[in-house]
């Protein structure tokens, strides 16, 4: 059987060395971790996580709770965090929250109760007191995603989605155009409000006048982003782009507005967001906005590597979202000549 000595030795370096990359504990450089993993796998050695969790009181491992499994967003988390997880020597252990903070708060407790180093909570409803309560009961270290927490900035990794929505609308207010229609994601998440708040804030940075008529409310579905746009079509709704607040509902509002013997971008500009894999295979290709979801988890979980080995951590700066700008957007009738 291979140990952790015959490691060493093929790697050059010490057992307490590759005692420390396995565990992800005190500093070690990255060209010494990869010699340890490169020693790892020309011997086939497996370390024995069970026992190092027993010698170590710890599991050896990150928990992640995410709110579901479904769509391409989760699936790019997923893998990130997996990647960067074994990075620093650890195994990750993934929940599904199921998209309600009861659930999500049983899910935490769950991986706290296997005793992981570190959790990582994805929440799309959990309140910020719920959030602190959570902080302050838990005894290992729990860094948020999505969810802006005020009172503990170094524990939550946030994406700034009014700015971002705001830039995709005024982008199409300097193409020109002013009949702008949106359809939002479902308003009662915070996500919903963020992104038609930026709409509404460009709106009015721009002195153009808030139609109602030209909102309309979605649920994040190609079926839904399909029928709001129909439904804007056959009420006569009258706008020259259509901002939709994600990518699979701008696909189903496509359909909509080809339906309807219409053209994109001719007769209207249609705007996406989160530059999902299919948006650039729409016709015309979609211009969207890309959100850094693999540096998130990355950090989120660096934030909670060095919380769990009692390092001293900042407030980690909110992410901001990058436009892409494909075909899908063309001049308004209001551009100036």
């Amino acid at each position: 059987m291979v140990t952790m000595r015959d490691v060493s030795l093929r790697a050059g370096v010490s057992k307490a060395t590759v005692s420390r990359v396995l565990n992800g504990t005190g500093q070690v450089k990255e060209s010494t971790r990869q010699q340890v993993f490169s020693a790892m796998k020309e011997l086939g050695y497996r370390p024995n996580f069970l026992a190092q969790s027993l010698a170590n009181r710890t599991s050896n491992s990150i928990g992640l709770v995410v709110s579901t499994f479904d769509g391409f967003y989760f699936g790019r988390l997923l893998q990130q965090a997996s990647r960067q997880t074994e990075t620093h020597g650890k195994q990750l252990i993934v929940t599904d929250g199921h998209d309600t903070p009861a659930r999500e708060e049983e899910a935490v407790q769950m991986l706290a109760d296997r005793r992981c180093d570190a959790i990582i909570l994805y929440t799309r409803f959990m309140g910020e007191k719920a959030i602190m309560a959570l902080i302050e009961r838990i005894k290992m270290p729990l860094i948020v995603i999505n969810r802006d927490v005020g009172q503990a900035r170094d524990k939550c990794v946030y994406f700034e989605q009014q700015d971002a929505a705001l830039q995709a609308v005024e982008y199409l207010i300097a193409q020109g155009h002013r009949d702008i229609a949106c359809i939002t994601l479902a308003i009662h998440t915070p996500t919903g409000k963020a992104r038609l708040m930026g709409y509404r804030k460009a709106l009015e940075k721009h002195g153009i006048r808030w139609d109602p008529a030209k909102v309309r409310y979605g649920d994040a579905g190609m079926t839904s982003g399909y029928e709001q746009c129909r439904a804007l079509l056959q009420e006569g709704v009258s706008f020259s782009a259509l901002f939709t607040c994600n990518d699979d509902m701008a696909l189903g509002a496509s359909k909509a507005i080809h339906q309807a013997g219409l053209s994109i971008p001719a007769d209207i500009s249609l705007f996406g967001f989160d530059d999902a894999p299919s948006a650039k295979w729409l016709e015309p290709g979609l211009s969207t906005v890309y959100l850094p979801i693999d540096n998130m988890i990355t950090t989120a979980i660096d934030q909670a590597i060095r919380l769990a080995n009692h390092q001293p951590i900042n407030a980690i700066p909110p992410f901001t979202g990058t436009l892409v700008l494909r075909d899908s957007v063309t001049i308004g009738p209001h551009h100036p000549a």
